[in-house]
């Protein structure tokens, strides 16, 4: 197994409080130097929200903002301005504070199957519910984050980038459970072929070339380890709250077959953490129910907030980070 972080290693999941991105990103490569990201602002309003912020990368597929939500547009409006701005303010500030690091960097753009249970066309329908516009937004978004890993690979061209693809939703849309746009009913679910080869699609898309090292995450329940290591994610990224015993076998799998795993451990809204040794303790019953070695432990998985750490306070957050590092310098050294 060859990963792009080395042995120990802890990152955020994307999402921090406040609309300073030259603070925030201090924050992230002061806390997390071993595997820094580019951290999310949604405080900042309209376009830096999760939705809105992918739906800027998207190419010849503009948006705006309706009372509903974001809906897919005519032409370009001020919402998708704003969308833009916020990206390049963070991209500058990204290059100005950490353009000369040489390690692993990770981004966040959300997936196609999110963006397309949460886009509405121009009618008002969910996008999810037209097939054929769920593959023009596919493409579009492969296209768009392409430019966008190009733009950050120029920005940090010593680094090695990861690209993480948030799916909070994938689990809901191959149950039928993404609700209509009026709420009265649900969406048919959406076939586990079907699903993987859109994002399959993304993924060969711009990781190509090794362009960047795919990771999807995905912060909610029934997690579908199969199809998205059939997609090409090298690293899953979950709640290891949500992983009950019954998923024992999907998760070894995803071990055996090589794939990192990305594991939130520390709440991702203010809480009173617990002693150290009681953070770690999920993680290592959870590696030893599996029955790998625990040289493996410190290599495969990567520690993280259990979700973005929007909601917590800045004080809350620079614990959280700390924690999680202080965490996988723990499993480290207990597995040497």
């Amino acid at each position: 197994m060859s990963f792009p972080w080395g042995v120990g290693s802890a990152t955020g999941v994307g999402s921090y409080p406040g609309d300073d991105p030259a603070e925030a990103l201090r924050i992230v490569l002061g806390e997390l130097p071993e595997l820094p990201h580019l951290p999310e602002l949604p405080d900042r309003g309209p376009g830096a929200d999760l939705t809105g912020r992918s739906a800027g990368l998207l190419v010849d597929l503009p948006v705006h903002l309706q009372p509903s939500g974001w809906r897919f547009a005519d032409r370009p409006g001020r919402d998708l301005r704003r969308a833009h701005d916020h990206l390049a303010r963070d991209l500058d500030v990204l290059e100005e504070l950490a353009g000369g690091h040489d390690g692993p960097f990770k981004i966040q753009v959300c997936g196609p199957w999110t963006l397309a249970a949460t886009i509405e066309l121009r009618h008002g329908d969910r996008t999810l519910r037209d097939p054929g516009a769920v593959r023009d937004l596919t493409a579009s978004l492969a296209e768009g984050v392409a430019g966008h890993v190009a733009e950050v690979r120029r920005r940090l061209p010593a680094a090695r980038i990861l690209l993480q693809l948030d799916e909070p939703a994938l689990p809901a849309v191959l149950a039928g459970r993404v609700p209509t746009a009026s709420g009265f009913s649900r969406l048919p679910p959406v076939e586990a072929p079907v699903a993987e080869q859109g994002l399959r699609q993304v993924i060969e898309t711009v990781c190509a070339d090794d362009a960047a090292f795919p990771v999807v995450h995905c912060c909610a329940r029934d997690v579908p380890y199969g199809l998205l290591r059939g997609a090409g994610a090298k690293a899953i990224s979950v709640d290891l709250a949500l992983v009950p015993e019954r998923h024992d076998d999907a998760v070894g799998e995803t071990i055996d077959a090589g794939v990192g795993l990305w594991l939130g451990v520390v709440p991702g809204t203010d809480a009173a953490l617990p002693a150290l040794k009681d953070t770690a303790a999920p993680v290592r019953k959870l590696w030893q129910r599996l029955g790998f070695p625990p040289a493996r432990l410190a290599e495969q998985v990567v520690v993280t907030p259990a979700c973005g750490l929007a909601g917590a306070s800045p004080r809350y957050v620079r614990t959280a980070l700390k924690r999680c590092r202080d965490t996988a310098r723990m499993l480290h050294e207990a597995a040497e």
